[in-house]
């Protein structure tokens, strides 16, 4: 067993407390061994001065579309969609998404996360970028099938559940999947009745976008009389292991419906601000027992992938949303980012404990806009930034140390998205 000690810093304790003490982890394994007193380790890794805390968790994403970061801005959801993202993606390339994945993985990384959701495609590409940069994942084929014929719907549907199936358990055990149709509006009904019993069979989880929008509610309730979460649920979906993104315009029913089933939510607040999508009922959630985790969607829109932005999002417009100053409070806005989010996922992680895995991350508190230190987790939700991170752990791993990434080489994959996202551009015209 070779062992990895954290030490001199301060310790972001489950409960949200914080002491002086060091973390020991099993190289080997990826576990927490001890906290607080500890043994020496084999490997050392210097935290005085700074605060040892959970590695943030990216409960939703589309990692490879840091390759669209400023491409389209200032638009609409569904008319960015059509008339400028999908357009691109639709000539988008292994190589490119392998590109695009590897520079959000960087960025992930040099901003404190250590585990994330994504829906793409060409998910091999993405899960063997995420194998080699150390990340932990839970990754899908995001199925869409508006305007397919049925071949090619039945086709995208079962290559969801083929990807879902090969890549579960890739990366030794960091990779892990789930069943991935895109929305309610963007699948039929049917096709969920055929594919979905297919996925519980199998044990996969299942992720979907939404009641994003009003343009996504309104359909479901004029076709089918009833509000979207209820037509989910009607065709399979719902479990204790599924989470759906955004949750923006949820009513009452929905959310009781998503305490009963025990499924979580992504709150992604940049996005849904970006794109004028709206605010989520996050206090609600919470306070009806929902699961609620954070994302940032992604890099197109919003356009960054540094959770801590995230994290200080959530906690200013849920207090908007409930008018109410108290609401989504720093301690829950934190907890949102690291626990919920790994519960959200079913990740052994977002938390420094025992037995836990060691994801985590190390912040640089000597920093001017982080001065005077009143409370700590406070500065966690409104101060820091993903630049104060100094180092980076997964699975017990050293990811990045005082800055440095060291399981990619950055300038070249900034320079090989640059080149590919400029070419894939040029050839959607």
């Amino acid at each position: 067993m070779t062992t990895l000690e954290i030490s001199g810093g301060r310790l972001l304790r489950p409960d949200m407390t914080v002491e002086r003490g060091d973390v020991l982890a099993d190289e080997d394994s990826g576990e927490i061994l001890a906290v607080g007193e500890t043994s020496a380790g084999d490997e050392t890794l210097d935290a005085s001065g700074g605060l040892v805390m959970p590695g943030l968790v990216n409960a939703h994403t589309h990692i490879a579309m840091a390759l669209l970061r400023g491409y389209a801005d200032d638009k609409p959801l569904h008319e960015w969609l059509r008339e400028d993202v999908w357009p691109v993606e639709g000539v988008l390339e292994p190589g490119d998404v392998r590109a695009g994945a590897e520079l959000g993985l960087l960025e992930s990384i040099e901003s404190g996360t250590t585990g994330l959701c994504d829906m793409y495609f060409h998910v091999p590409a993405i899960a063997d970028a995420i194998e080699r940069v150390g990340l932990r994942a839970r990754v899908g084929h995001g199925v869409v099938t508006v305007g397919k014929d049925t071949d090619e719907a039945r086709a995208d549907f079962e290559e969801g559940l083929a990807v879902a199936r090969a890549q579960d358990g890739a990366a030794g055990g960091r990779v892990s999947t789930a069943f991935m149709p895109h929305s309610l509006t963007t699948v039929s009904g049917a096709e969920l009745d055929e594919f979905v019993p297919e996925a519980r069979d199998a044990g996969i989880p299942i992720h979907l976008h939404a009641n994003e929008t009003r343009d996504e509610v309104a359909p479901i309730v004029d076709e089918h009389g009833e509000r979207p979460l209820e037509y989910a649920a009607a065709h399979g979906l719902l479990s204790s292991t599924d989470f759906i993104a955004h949750g923006t315009h949820l009513d009452a029913t929905e959310i009781e419906l998503l305490a009963e089933t025990g499924a979580g939510v992504v709150h992604c607040p940049a996005s849904n601000m970006k794109l004028a999508s709206g605010i989520a009922p996050v206090q609600a959630m919470l306070d009806a027992g929902v699961t609620v985790g954070l994302g940032t969607d992604g890099a197109a829109s919003n356009n960054d992938l540094d959770m801590f932005d995230e994290l200080r999002d959530a906690a200013m417009v849920g207090k908007l949303a409930a008018e109410d100053a108290s609401a989504v409070d720093a301690v829950t806005a934190v907890r949102m980012a690291t626990a919920g989010s790994a519960d959200v996922l079913g990740f052994e992680t977002g938390r420094i404990a025992e037995g836990k895995k060691a994801d985590i991350a190390v912040l640089d508190l000597d920093k001017s806009h982080l001065t005077p230190e009143h409370d700590l987790v406070s500065h966690l939700a409104y101060a820091v930034t993903g630049s104060d991170v100094r180092h980076t752990v997964c699975d017990g791993a050293v990811l990045m140390r005082d800055r440095e990434v060291l399981t990619l080489d950055a300038e070249r994959v900034r320079k090989e998205a640059e080149k590919r996202a400029t070419a894939a551009v040029e050839r959607a015209g």
